[in-house]
């Protein structure tokens, strides 16, 4: 009996698991979702907050920044379902994303060392891939969403997650 309560207590230890990430890099917490009184606000302080991030590595941060902030918000909304608000917010990561590399570009091109900040670039572009692959294995291909009050939309999910990890790959 001992030897199998040993056994059984050392068997984690003889077969290590690898790690299941491929990127290091770490996505933010989702913020107020749409519906939430606080949207509104969140919205209001992102147009604010733009103002606020100066030069190219600034520019750069808030891009990557609110890239991450609609890519997880695009995570929760898949996960619950709301495909048509979660498609709407994987666009706006989209966005976000391709336009990092532009201030990455100018830097570069002002004589900065830029080589950091590409490094971070191909960790978020990983960490993004391996999200959107993550939803890709379990997202209907396409969705009809019928509305109560209006016309019905045929979201192509499977073509926006191919066309988002597009995106992300030029940064690798």
């Amino acid at each position: 009996m001992r030897f199998f309560l040993s056994l059984l207590l050392l068997f984690p230890l003889l077969f290590p698991y690898g790690v299941l990430a491929a990127s290091s890099y770490v996505l933010p917490y989702p913020s107020s979702m749409p519906g939430s009184k606080f949207y509104v606000l969140s919205k209001l302080s992102e147009k604010v907050s733009r103002y606020w991030y100066f030069g190219n590595f600034g520019q750069f941060a808030y891009h990557l920044k609110e890239s991450d902030k609609y890519l997880v918000e695009a995570k929760t909304l898949f996960e619950y379902d709301q495909y048509l608000l979660a498609v709407a917010a994987l666009h706006k990561s989209d966005d976000y994303f391709s336009l990092t590399s532009q201030f990455l570009d100018r830097a570069k091109k002002e004589g900065k060392d830029v080589s950091e900040k590409e490094k971070i670039l191909q960790s978020a572009a990983e960490k993004h891939i391996e999200v959107l692959k993550s939803l890709e294995i379990v997202l209907p291909e396409t969705f009809l969403w019928v509305p109560e009050k209006s016309q019905s939309q045929d979201l192509q999910i499977k073509k926006d997650i191919q066309a988002a990890i597009k995106v992300r790959m030029g940064s690798l």
